[in-house]
Parts: structure tokens; sequence; C-alpha cells
């Protein structure tokens, strides 16, 4: 288990159960809505080495790594 707060758990396993409506990859502020308050969730996120994101043409996408994609299975969540 990534040693990551519960709030940025949270918020890995909506994106990573959002992933299939995006090709693996998610798109943030698409049907998951991340706030202000999250940016620092997600940074916690990278810092952990869970996901990567990547800006394209103004919309930020998030990839989900080999750990991200280990931590999602281990919740059910299969990328």
């Amino acid at each position: 288990m990534a040693n990551i707060t519960d709030r940025s758990l949270a918020l890995f396993l909506q994106f990573a159960d959002d992933a299939d409506n995006w090709n693996g990859q998610t798109l943030v502020g698409g049907n998951v809505i991340a706030s202000k308050e999250d940016r620092g969730n997600l940074t916690q996120l990278k810092q952990a080495g869970l996901i990567t994101t990547e800006r394209d043409e103004g919309n930020l996408w998030l990839q989900f790594t080999d750990a991200g994609k280990a931590l999602a299975a281990e919740n059910g969540i299969e990328l």
C-alpha cells in the first residue's frame, strides 16, 4: 500500500474507476471533479509514483504507472 492520505486514496480510486471511460487514462475535470483543495492530493499521488499527468490542448490527463495499476487492482479496479 502506498503511503498516501485517505483523501488521496479516495481520489485515486475515483480516477481509476473512471479510467475505462477514457481508454485507461483519466481526464482531470471530466467525470471526476478535483477541487482546488485536491491539488495537493494529486501532487501526493505523483510523488508516490502512482500517476503521471500530461497536458494536451488545455486538458490535463492522468496516466497510471505500474505501481498505480497495482494499487487499483488491490482495490478491485482493473486498469
